[in-house]
């Protein structure tokens, strides 16, 4: 049995006519999206707890996933036209996305070249870290929840931690860096590793991040009282490392950086939840099967694959990307009574 993803709830765009005439991604508070996260499959090679259940999901059918031609247009259309200057591949697992490489090169060879990087759980990573590094890949995310095997197995279902620490080291390697490492703690499970993993990438030269759980799971079953808060990770990274605020401005990343131990290494929190950073946002998402999203929580999708496929141009493409964008709302609402879940999940959305 599978969990069905959910349709998104596709609307229409209205143009605005209050809207400036710039071509940038604009939106009605003033921020502009710069930064472009494209996701390249909803399906995933581990099926972890917090993401996804274990019988897995109802993944998308092939003909509504956009082709790799589809996806090269749509990117360069938002480099050339729109002023994306960042580009993200996300999933599920973009590992899994045949053409990977092919997608990388053709992105790396926009002009103005964009800033190229991809948020992976590393499985496969070891052998094609430099592949796609050659291809134009600059830097990987990579997603790693626990040391423990054991505990890794638990928690994804899979007994994989070898191959995603494999991974993490050929990206070093292949000079992907700097090479970042996502982590969700969760209470009761593995809250008390928090220690032992900064430790583990200060060791090798990772940059470590932090990321508050959030409500993205497809059993809707999120529960505020088990995420670990922003401020006790710090209270129990504290316990054996020196931390002070990092100076340089934050501007729209999403991690609060943390010197340790006076630097130069540093730790990054990502406070999701409890220290929204809503009004710097600068991202803007396209779905695998070619919807666009304003927030990652967004309740509403808008189609490109449709209008891309009747043979719509840039120009009428354009008006509608940025139109979504001029109608994004001010924040996620995630500390609302009002907040409702997306109905489609973190592997279907992209990361």
């Amino acid at each position: 049995m599978t969990v069905d993803l959910g349709f998104p709830n596709v609307r229409g765009t209205v143009h605005d006519p209050s809207r400036p005439d710039t071509p940038a991604l604009l939106d009605r508070w003033g921020r502009v999206a710069t930064d472009l996260r494209v996701s390249l499959t909803d399906r995933c090679n581990l099926r972890c707890t917090y993401c996804m259940p274990a019988e897995g999901l109802d993944w998308l059918a092939k003909d509504r996933l956009l082709t790799d031609e589809e996806l090269i247009r749509l990117i360069g259309l938002a480099v050339h036209r729109l002023g994306v200057t960042e580009v993200r591949f996300t999933g599920g697992e973009p590992l899994l996305r045949r053409g990977l490489e092919g997608i990388v090169e053709a992105t790396a060879a926009l002009r103005p070249r964009p800033n190229i990087s991809m948020t992976t759980n590393g499985i496969g990573l070891a052998r094609r870290a430099g592949a796609l590094a050659a291809a134009g890949l600059d830097r990987v995310n990579v997603s790693l929840d626990t040391l423990r095997p054991e505990r890794f197995e638990t928690l994804s279902r899979r007994d994989r931690l070898a191959d995603v620490l494999a991974g993490l080291a050929a990206a070093r390697e292949t000079s992907l860096s700097p090479v970042k490492v996502n982590t969700v703690l969760m209470r009761g499970i593995n809250d008390d590793e928090a220690v032992p993993l900064l430790g583990y990438c200060l060791e090798r030269g990772y940059q470590l991040r932090f990321i508050e759980q959030m409500p993205l799971d497809p059993q809707h079953g999120w529960d505020r009282r088990n995420m670990v808060t922003a401020e006790e990770i710090l209270d129990r990274l504290s316990t054996e490392f020196t931390l002070s605020p990092a100076e340089e401005p934050r501007d729209a990343a999403p991690a609060e950086r943390w010197l340790v131990n006076g630097g130069p290494a540093v730790v990054g929190i990502i406070a999701s939840v409890t220290r929204p950073f809503c009004a710097a946002c600068d991202r803007t998402r396209l779905t695998a099967d070619g919807q666009l999203r304003s927030c990652l929580f967004s309740q509403t999708e808008t189609d490109l694959r449709g209008p891309l496929r009747a043979g719509a141009g840039d120009d009428e493409l354009a008006t509608i990307w940025r139109d979504v964008m001029w109608a994004k709302p001010a924040g996620h609402g995630i500390n609302r009574a009002d907040f409702a879940q997306p109905d489609r999940p973190m592997s279907a959305i992209g990361g």
